[in-house]
Parts: structure tokens; C-alpha cells; sequence
């Protein structure tokens, strides 16, 4: 369990050309200020959650569901960042902290240690309820944070944002940035025989899930070599993705990348 913003993994399992702390993230924390959304904004946040939930009702993850549920995430209005980080601390110890926008990636890295969840509170516009090509507030609450509700899920990002944090290379980064993506972004699942989504761009996003659900998508086992293997690309519709058993399955494999850190599996 993370609980720290610097690892505890062994000396020799990543090369680090001097020991840094974490940089502060405080700069980047902002209120959210809620008064200052529009009956527009709030429009828009209601469309959004319209366009989604029907299919995602039928195709997410069991744990997904039940996490927007227990949180109490609105679907008629944006939500509350207190009230949702006040029900998610009562769970797994998590909050979702507003931010000012773009993080780098120490700093980043450092919110998700501290089981804080960096989120920004502006919403796109309704000439844009398709595409944005930055992260808005329905991305991060929608798409994201009722997974940070389920335990095993909660205790992997935590783990995971402590030990990037450890981390200077570069490479390195990108190679384990790439566990990221394939489970947080864009993660599957099989439940009761059929392909469920849990990653937030596939939550989030109706292309990108219908992608997956038509079949233009090859989805195989997940296999840490496999998903370490595959380079991440941002420009278009995914051609592969990668489907677990179970979330333990994303736990144990972050707890091998630790291990291996350093060794040319990793590197």
C-alpha cells in the first residue's frame, strides 16, 4: 500500500543519477469554484453523462458501476469535487484535488502517491461533446475516478504514482507509462464472458468504446511483456488493446515492474 511520495524499492532495482525529492505539486492546487459554472455548463455535463451511461450500462465493468454509484457522482449537474472526494476518502483514502491544468510529471506522479487525484474542473464546450483534446472534468470524474472506489484499483494507481515518482530516466518512465495506458486509459476486462471496459478513455470516449465493442479492435490476454512491448499511440483509434481476468492481475504485475526495474526486461 502507498501511503509515501518517495518508493521504498530497493536501491538496485532503478538507477537514479542523484536521490531528488519529489518537487512540490502545491503550485497546481486550485479551488473549485463551483458558483461560477453555468446553467450551460451544466447542461453540458448532463448531455455528456446522457450520451454515455446507456451503453456503458451494458458494457463497463461491474467495478466501475458500482463505483459511480457509491460516489454519487451527479448526472444532472457537475459535480462537487468535495462532496465526491469526502465519500471517496470514506473508501479507499483517495480524493480527487482540483488543479490548475497540464502537470508535469514528478509533480503528478506525487498527487497519486499521496492518493490525491489531480483534477481539472473546466468542462469543453457543446461544439465539442465529442473530442477535446485535453482532459476536462468529465474525463477525470467520469472517466476516472469511480474506479479509484474499488480497493485493489485504488492500492495499484497509489503504487504506481509512488513509484514513478522514484524514477529519473526517462525511458524508463515511458516503457512503465505504458502499464499506465494500457489499464488506467484504456484498460478491459473480462466479466461473465464478455469484454467490459474499466480505462477512462474508453469511459469516456464513444469511439474509442464502440471501437472495441464492433471489433476493429484486437483485444488479447493481458500479458505485462506484451503491454510493455507496445508503444502508445495518441493519433488514432486503438488497433490493440489488453483484457485482465481480474484487477489483481494489474497489482501484481506493477509489483513485478518494481522488481525488474533496471534489468533489461524493463529497460
Amino acid at each position: 500500500m502507498a501511503g509515501t511520495f518517495i518508493s521504498t524499492i530497493p536501491e538496485n532495482a532503478v538507477e537514479l543519477d542523484a536521490p531528488l525529492p519529489v518537487p512540490s505539486f502545491a503550485s497546481f492546487l486550485i479551488d473549485q469554484d463551483y458558483s461560477a459554472y453555468t446553467a450551460e455548463d451544466h447542461a453540458v455535463w448532463a448531455e455528456l453523462v446522457s450520451r454515455r451511461m446507456p451503453q456503458l450500462e451494458r458494457h463497463a465493468a461491474e467495478e466501475y458501476l458500482e463505483g459511480f454509484a457509491s460516489l454519487g457522482i451527479p448526472t444532472d449537474r457537475l459535480p462537487n469535487l468535495g462532496e465526491i472526494s469526502h465519500r471517496l476518502r470514506q473508501r479507499t483514502g483517495w480524493s480527487t484535488v482540483p488543479v490548475s491544468g497540464f502537470m508535469p510529471g514528478p509533480a503528478f506522479f506525487g498527487m497519486l502517491a499521496g492518493r490525491m487525484f489531480p483534477t481539472t474542473t473546466w468542462l469543453r464546450k457543446p461544439d465539442s461533446l465529442e473530442y477535446t483534446p485535453e482532459p476536462d472534468i468529465f474525463h477525470d470524474v467520469f472517466g476516472h475516478v469511480p474506479m479509484h472506489a474499488h480497493p485493489i484499483f485504488a492500492d495499484f494507481l497509489a503504487d504506481y504514482g509512488q513509484l514513478c515518482a522514484s524514477i529519473q530516466s526517462e525511458a524508463v518512465l515511458e516503457r512503465v507509462g505504458r502499464l499506465f495506458w494500457y489499464t488506467v486509459e484504456f484498460g478491459l476486462i473480462r466479466q461473465r464472458g464478455r469484454i467490459k471496459v474499466y480505462g477512462s478513455g474508453l469511459i469516456s470516449s464513444n469511439g474509442e468504446c464502440t471501437n472495441v465493442l464492433e471489433g476493429k479492435c484486437v483485444v488479447r490476454d493481458f500479458d505485462l511483456d506484451s503491454v510493455l512491448a507496445t508503444p502508445v499511440q495518441v493519433d488514432q483509434m486503438h488497433q490493440v488493446l489488453y483484457a485482465i481476468e481480474s484487477f489483481d492481475q494489474i497489482y501484481e504485475a506493477l509489483q513485478r515492474v518494481t522488481k525488474e526495474l533496471g534489468s533489461d526486461q524493463i529497460v
